[in-house]
């Protein structure tokens, strides 16, 4: 796993979510960034479960459509493995070590960290700076996950035709597009709280930034299947047929005020549940601005409801706001998906590292 590994070649951001593979490569120029390609590809039903791909030629072959779609021609590409998946630890080491020393140092005191054996992990670590309490010690990141999760999505990729170059960590490639966004909408994102609900197809993940860092994340069992089996059971639809009349419109007049409007204010409901959640567990009282991610972010109105139910300022995540974008790329339909667009987003980032 190769997270905090320096890259001197361009590499497109693939986010191989439960339903979807979510593609995207950026270019940079100065300060500003442009996106050059992307594409969201279905997944076959089951071929990721609870974040584990369990049929590795389905993902591959939904990649490699993925990639055909978009029209890059890059081949080296990053990954991510899910936080769930991921042990991540802050140790500390010695100030004087070299990088080398340090590598070495970190490969024989990991074990006592890692509750597995180390020939079945992928590890990698980054440096965090000096510790407060003693400048003679530094703190270092330390980040593992067992190696079939990095094998498969790696192979995934090769089956794709693509380059493995970083296996990320899904909470870090939030953290990038999340920062990136803070930093152009708030004015002293560095100082203050900030959570992000990312509104998956089953899973709802509420998590809570600090100096842009994420120091609390929480899965609910929620997302926009929900919404999707509401309009199968309203309107005798098969399930895919009731994802594609939520997608394309269509549906009968009483859709809105009858299935939409009670699946929002659900929405609110479960985002609020996750803020008590975490002021409970936190010695935090306060949360300045939340950021709506995930499908269901793109549902009309539903910033506005979850600000007036929470009294959170409430924003949906937008990380192409400021981009230019190729003109390959139809501007529509990547601000349609640009909620859903924030992992891969992060691992595009990882480029410019």
């Amino acid at each position: 796993m190769l997270p905090f590994k320096k890259k001197s070649t361009p590499v497109i951001g693939i986010d191989i979510s439960a339903t979807a593979i979510k593609l995207l490569e950026l270019s940079r120029s100065g300060g500003s960034y442009r996106v050059e390609s992307y594409s969201v590809e279905p997944l076959t039903p089951n071929s990721v479960v609870d974040k584990n791909i369990t049929d590795i030629d389905a993902v591959g072959e939904a990649i490699a459509r993925a990639v055909k779609k978009s029209g890059t021609k890059t081949k080296d590409a990053a990954v991510a493995v899910a936080g769930s998946s991921v042990i991540t630890k802050i140790i500390t080491m010695p100030a004087n070590l070299s990088d080398a020393e340090l590598e070495s140092q970190i490969q024989v005191e990991a074990d006592q960290y890692i509750p597995f054996p180390l020939n079945e992990v992928a590890l990698d670590f980054e440096v965090q700076g000096a510790n407060a309490e003693n400048p003679d010690r530094i703190d270092v990141l330390l980040a593992a996950s067992r190696s079939d999760n990095v094998d498969l999505r790696v192979g995934a990729l090769q089956l794709a035709g693509l380059n493995a170059k970083v296996v990320d960590v899904e909470q870090f490639a939030l953290e990038n597009t999340v920062g990136m966004i803070a930093n152009s909408k708030f004015s002293d994102a560095g100082d203050e709280i900030i959570a992000i609900a990312d509104i998956g197809s089953t899973v709802t993940t509420f998590s809570v930034l600090e100096k842009l860092k994420i120091i609390y994340s929480r899965e609910q069992q929620f997302g926009g299947a929900q919404l999707t089996e509401d309009i199968q059971r309203r309107y005798g639809l098969s399930y895919e047929e009731a994802g594609l009349a939520k997608r394309q419109g269509g549906l009968p007049d009483n859709y809105i005020p009858e299935v939409l409007e009670p699946f929002k204010e659900s929405i609110s409901q479960q985002i609020s549940r996750a803020q008590q959640f975490f002021y409970s567990a936190s010695q935090i009282s306060n949360i300045d601005h939340l950021i709506l991610a995930g499908g269901c972010a793109s549902i009309s109105g539903i910033a506005e409801l979850v600000e007036s139910k929470i009294g959170i300022p409430t924003i949906v995540a937008n990380p192409f706001a400021e981009m230019s974008v190729s003109s390959r790329v139809s501007a529509q339909s990547l601000a349609n998906d640009a909620p859903a667009l924030m992992v891969s987003c992060g691992l595009a980032l990882r480029s410019f590292d």
